[in-house]
């Protein structure tokens, strides 16, 4: 079994990507990658995990991989470095879910906090889809099935990520030392470990519509900050502001970097000084909003442009992901024969069975 370093982590087609993703995961995975620390690196489409609650709607997943695969793209992950692939084009997949069902109880998957919240989120209450509920074991199936140590993820995937631990070490105690146990890479800025949404809410989501996507116009990304939630008691310029739980000040965290006091606000020396300003009151709120949209576009403006080269030639996207998805699959196929060897279901292959049972009904 490799000890090697392997990266694999992936997101949900049901839409373009937002910051969130790009501050949660993406900007570190296009880091990660060129370092090259890792002998392998595994980012996947989950279109089969979106299925699970939008199995009425599949043409919403179906036409939102090309746009994950081009925010892939547009973000720096390279095709030659990255192993890039679709979920639902690696049967092996549902194969080792199947299997890893029998290691889990029901009531363990209900006490999952992250299943919990996407539940209440979702508004399922006793009608949970079975696919859904059982979607931390099919992401163990993903994360084991290309040996991966690490995982990049938001801090809301802990509990993923402890749960597939969990079935690595019972399967491994059954079976035998056969499945590499994976570990979370967190975000290193705090404020990436889950951006809030544009409306202050705890979680930047699609679903509620308070997101700022990767695509998005200039123009777009300006109107979104400039309506972005503040502090509601700093009503006039001259009152004392709230740095927590405002918005604009969470994303200046993620995004903001000292060069950008000399380019965009050179007033202030850096974000703490901008941060007591605002405490001490005579610091206006559009005046933050405008310097947080210069960083902003900033950072999205060579992703919006690399992002147009690669609309230009859409089959070629889809002939990178199908090259993608055979090398993934060829390392899936790998780790079955592994799992099916160490559960001794590998009846065709096991030579020594076949004499054993020749000779058993030999004897009779």
């Amino acid at each position: 079994m490799s000890k090697e370093k392997v990266i694999l982590t992936g997101d949900r087609p049901t839409g373009c990507l937002h910051i969130g993703h790009y501050v949660g995961s993406l900007r570190r995975r296009v880091e990660l990658q060129n370092a090259g620390d890792y002998r392998q690196m595994f980012v996947f489409i989950a279109d089969a995990q979106a299925l699970t609650d939008n199995m009425d709607n599949p043409e919403k997943v179906r036409q939102n991989v090309v746009e994950v695969a081009l925010d892939y793209l547009a973000c720096g992950l390279d095709p030659s470095r990255v192993t890039l692939f679709i979920q639902s084009q690696i049967p092996e997949l549902c194969e080792l879910s199947f299997y890893y069902m029998d290691l889990v109880t029901v009531s363990r998957l209900q006490r999952n906090p992250t299943v919990k919240t996407e539940i209440q989120m979702r508004g399922f209450e006793s009608s949970i889809p079975v696919g859904f509920f059982t979607y931390p074991v099919s992401q163990a199936a993903d994360i084991t099935a290309f040996r991966a140590t690490t995982v990049p993820a938001g801090e809301d995937q802990k509990p993923m990520i402890e749960q597939a631990t969990e079935i690595v070490r019972r399967f491994n105690y059954i079976y035998g030392e056969t499945l590499v146990e994976p570990a979370i890479l967190l975000p290193d800025n705090a404020a990436c470990l889950r951006l809030p949404g544009t409306d202050g809410k705890a979680k930047m989501s699609k679903s509620l519509g308070n997101c700022i996507y990767l695509s998005e116009s200039a123009d777009e990304v300006q109107k979104k900050v400039m309506s972005m939630y503040t502090d509601p008691t700093h009503i006039h310029v001259q009152d004392p502001g709230h740095i927590e739980g405002n918005t604009v000040f969470t994303y200046l965290d993620a995004f903001c970097r000292p060069e950008h006091f000399e380019r965009y606000l050179p007033d202030y020396p850096n974000l703490d000084e901008l941060k007591a300003h605002y405490r001490r009151g005579g610091l206006g709120d559009m005046k933050v909003k405008r310097f947080l949209n210069a960083i902003l576009q900033e950072e999205l403006e060579p992703i919006r442009q690399r992002r147009r080269e690669f609309q230009k030639d859409i089959p070629a996207v889809y002939d990178m992901l199908r090259r993608g998805c055979e090398e993934a699959r060829n390392v899936a196929a790998s780790t079955l024969d592994d799992v099916r060897r160490a559960m001794k279901i590998n009846y065709f292959d096991d030579a020594e069975l076949i004499a054993e049972q020749a000779r058993r009904f030999a004897e009779r």
